[in-house]
This record gives C-alpha cells, structure tokens and sequence, in this order.
C-alpha cells in the first residue's frame, strides 16, 4: 500500500486550522457551561462571563474599549451592517458611499444592493499594485458623503492599504471610516485610534480561530442601528442568542495572534519572498500581482501566461497541495478575478492566476517542493498551449 500523500495547504487566507488551545478552549462551553448568557439564573452567569472575557481580549489587540466589540456570524456580516445600517442612520446627513474596485464580494454586493436602494456608491480605482489613489479618494469626496469603506489588505493579492492617510482624510471631512479587515487583523497590528477607523469587519477562521464568529468593533458615538432584530443582546444591537463557544474561542486566538505576530509573520515573510523570488526566477512569463513589500506576511499571487487557472489548480491538487486561483468566495465563478481585472491585467492572463497563502506551519522544505511542482506543471499546461508554441515562434 503506498503511503498516504503529504498534504501541504497553502490556502489559508480562505481559513486556517483552528489552533488546539482555541478547541479547548471551547470545548466546555458545549457541555458543561451550555446556559444561555440571556437567562437570568446564575449556571448562566458562566457563559456570560466568558462573553465578558473574549470581548475583552479582543478590543485589548486593537486598543478599543469592549464595548466597541460586537458579535457577529463573521466578516460578511459585519460589512453588510457597516454599510447598510450607517447608510440607514445617516440617510439625513447624505446618500453618498465611497470604497475600491478590489473589495471583497461582502462589500462589492452590498453596494449594488444600496444603489438599488436610493444611495449612490462610487468604486475608487487602485494602481498597478492594487493600492487606493488617495487623491482619486479624496476628489470622490462630496457634501453628501457619510462613509469611507476600504479593506486593509486585499485578499486575493496581498496588498496593504494606506490606512492611516485614509483615516486622516475621513477625519478632516467628518466622514466616518469603516475598514474590512478580515485578512488583516492577527497578521498586522492594528490600533483603532492611531488609524482613525470608526467600524473595523473581522472573522475568527481567518486566525486559527472557529469558523461562524466574527465581530464588528463600532466606535463609541457612532450612530448605527441594529442589523440583526429580535432580542436584545449585544447592547440591542445584535439579536440572536450569542455564540459562547465561538466567542471564548475567537478571544483565545485573537489574544493568541497577537503574542505571536512578531516571530510568526517574520518567518512568513522570509517564506513568502523565497517563494516569490524562486517562481519569478525559475518560472518565465510570470508576474507577481500586488505590491512587491507592501503585502500581507503570508501572500502571494501569480499569473502564469498561457496557463489556465484552474488546471493548474486541479494538477497541484494531484501533487497534495492546496491553493487557490482568488478568494474562497468566488472559486466557484468562472470570470477572471475583479482584483485582477482592476489593476490592469487582460483577462487572458487574469485567467491564469494563483492564490498561495501560508502559515505558520509552513516549512521551507514545503515551499521548495511546490515550487518545483508549478515548474514541472506550468511547463506541462504550455506544452499543450497553441497560443504558448505561436508565441515561442515568434521570439526565435
């Protein structure tokens, strides 16, 4: 019997493995502490405190006060209530939203849900390297714009946003800030102050955390109605009956990656540009999407000319190794990625794009052995190339 394939995954900006202090952690919260936070009998008081806790730990990562920190199902929930329910409680003030072309589908279909509601949204274009034109930024600005929406650092390729300038130019215009952060928070560290954010969207399995968790932090005076309706938890912003597990979970890994993000994202880094420097090297015809330093830790992304996405994909399958042509969200489409087509690539060779993103696991044994897989796949993919052998021709 052969032995079993090594499984090297790759993918963890689509989610991590949840970290085994995190599941225990968790595990009484399910069994032996299991009363509801809202009952009023002290066998609840437990899930209640635990509530308390994890909010704690997770505003002490950010620099936020706990109650600034709201539970929600995960990070598409928390955009969809940034934007929906400020739109709401500002429509007086304004009807005018402004975020990127790059967003993430949470915030990129919310938008065209508000545009069908009366509002008006416009979508900031980005540079070859996926970053904000600040000054695109602030000319989009008019005396109706209530909201800045824009991600910290893309998902697909990796790039970090200028945060802090755009908090400053929300701040001058008194125009409030929401930043999507689900790649970012536990790999980049990140105080709500200093940047000037007022909303902040995360979730918990993209840190070694539960999956079904995530929380808004919504700054104190903030004007934002409740989006979920029905009882009255989380302050009565929140109905539904919390999460406790997922929460102790959530502040465990939250609390985790931070004490950890020194050492982990420098080895990540050190990782990730091996990585980019032996494919750029050893692979022709390949580009680096997103910007070359200003990246998340753990990101890469290629476009392999005359390579279709997802055989590349299917074939390091085959090898054992798990990556991605975007994000988890839209593997299932067939279009060539938004963020691609945004920062200027032909949808021909947006097609040909690949997503690896590590952890702390990752090995450099593990990364020498993909790279030499996509060598030995990307060559085989242009071997059957027409397009590939014409151009050939064409350079001798």
């Amino acid at each position: 019997m052969s032995e079993e394939k090594k499984l090297i995954y790759l993918d963890n900006a689509a989610t991590t493995k949840t970290a085994p202090e995190v599941v225990e952690a968790m595990l009484p919260y399910f069994t032996e502490m299991y009363g509801n936070p809202s009952s009023v009998y002290s066998f609840s008081q437990k899930s209640k405190e635990a509530i308390t806790a994890g909010r704690e730990k997770i505003a002490k990562t950010l620099g936020a006060n706990p109650e600034e920190i709201y539970f929600t199902a995960g990070g598409s929930e928390s955009d969809n209530w940034a934007l929906k329910a400020t739109a709401e409680a500002y429509k007086e003030k304004g009807n005018h939203i402004i975020t990127t072309k790059i967003e993430h589908h949470a915030i990129l279909h919310t938008g065209d849900w508000l545009e069908k509601h009366g509002f008006e949204v416009t979508y900031v274009d980005v540079d070859e390297f996926g970053k904000v034109k600040l000054d695109e930024l602030e000319k989009a600005i008019r005396p109706t714009t209530i909201l800045i929406s824009v991600m910290f650092a893309n998902n697909e390729i990796g790039t970090i946003q200028p945060i802090k300038e755009i908090g400053e130019i929300a701040k001058k215009h008194g125009i409030l800030f929401h930043t999507d952060a689900v790649q970012a928070y536990g790999q980049l560290p990140i105080n709500v102050d200093e940047l000037n954010i007022d909303m902040l969207s995360s979730s918990g399995h993209k840190l070694n955390g539960p999956k079904g968790i995530g929380f808004l932090y919504i700054r104190k005076g903030v004007k934002i109605r409740s989006f979920i309706h029905g009882g009255a938890q989380e302050r009565k912003r929140r109905a539904g009956t919390e999460n406790v597990p997922g929460i102790v979970g959530y502040g465990v890994a939250a609390e985790r990656a931070a004490r950890t993000m020194k050492e982990r994202t420098a080895k990540e880094i050190e990782l990730r540009n091996h990585l980019i420097d032996r494919v750029l090297a050893e692979v022709p015809y390949t580009r680096l999407n997103g910007h070359r330093t200003d990246r998340l830790p753990n990101n890469a992304n290629f476009s392999f000319q005359f390579v279709e996405g997802e055989s590349l994909l299917i074939m390091l399958d085959m090898d054992g190794i798990c990556g991605s042509s975007g994000s988890a969200c839209t593997s299932g489409s067939l279009d060539p990625s938004h963020v691609l087509l945004a920062i200027g690539l032909p949808h021909e060779i947006a097609h040909g794009s690949l997503r690896l993103t590590l952890s702390e696991e990752t090995t450099l044994e593990d990364i020498d052995y993909v790279v030499d897989c996509i060598k030995k796949i990307v060559a085989r993919l242009r071997s059957m190339s027409p397009l590939y052998e014409d151009f050939i021709k064409k350079q001798k």
